[in-house]
């Protein structure tokens, strides 16, 4: 059985507060795209001693594979329902480290695989319990459809919203943002009006009052995506803004662009319609 994992981005980001376990209360808006896709594929196999393989491609990513968020999602179900084993390949292409999910969407995609080719009879309640356990946003990639998000982005409120008008330029440079370096310069303060609210208004008025509150930390270190965000505006992006904590910055189109490859030359960098 093969799938096709999407990622993610966020709309705004608002760090709220710092929670008295360490993590941090959030707001954000997360939303589905299309503009690249992972490929997974999960086949039974008969008679072998090992519970799990797992085969990797493309994008090279840090760690082993027994860390990879697939094989914790085999391992999970398996000690709850005694799964026979499995070979799994994946095909990499969202890029690692950019704040788009990419991991997360593998692990929530690989339990909705496990659910038909084992015939658990998961629920969709039931699968986003079991992908929470693997990170704050897996359980999003179950439904995969926009909601608002809170507490530590991993409590969803499912939203109207549908970009399908425009195209999605997405860029990523050879920057790794770490997490904790995000969160170290980021000052919480509950927003003045709430994203679930700037998101009802249209488009065009994002721009001045929707944030995602990593981006002035981040800029001062890396400057270099500041001026990502900056040149998507100035070849017309309607809205644009770094997604997670980075390291990839997105901007909303009108209409497509073109030759825009060529004006982000040397980084990860693709354009698509986005879909409902």
């Amino acid at each position: 059985m093969i799938t096709f994992p999407n990622p993610k981005i966020n709309l705004g980001l608002n760090v709220v507060e710092k929670r008295p376990d360490g993590y941090h209360n959030l707001e954000t808006i997360l939303y589905p795209i299309n503009v690249c896709h992972d490929v997974l594929e999960i086949n039974r196999i008969e008679d072998s001693d090992v519970p799990c393989v797992l085969y990797l491609d493309g994008i090279q990513l840090d760690g082993s594979p027994e860390d990879n968020l697939i094989v914790k999602a085999y391992n999970l179900l398996d000690g709850m329902y005694h799964l026979s084993p499995v070979e799994m390949r994946l095909f990499k292409q969202i890029p690692a480290g950019a704040g788009m999910g990419g991991g997360s969407s593998d692990g929530a995609f690989a339990i909705k695989m496990f659910n038909k080719i084992f015939q658990l009879g998961m629920g969709v309640e039931e699968m986003e319990n079991h992908a929470a356990k693997l990170g704050v946003d897996c359980a999003f990639f179950i439904r995969n459809a926009p909601v608002f998000a809170t507490e530590k982005g991993d409590v969803f409120e499912r939203i109207q919203l549908s970009l399908s008008s425009y195209w999605l330029v997405l860029v990523k440079p050879n920057i790794h943002v770490a997490t904790r370096e995000a969160y170290a310069n980021v000052c919480p303060h509950r927003p003045e009006v709430s994203l679930k609210e700037i998101v009802k208004r249209p488009v065009s008025e994002w721009k001045d009052c929707m944030k995602n509150d990593f981006e002035e930390s981040v800029f001062k270190i890396h400057p270099e995506i500041a001026a990502i965000k900056y040149k998507l505006y100035d070849i017309g992006a309607v809205y644009a803004s770094m997604t997670g904590s980075g390291s990839a910055v997105f901007g909303l189109f009108d209409t497509q662009i073109d030759c825009v490859e060529s004006l982000f030359e040397g980084y990860f960098c693709r354009q698509h319609k986005l879909i409902e």
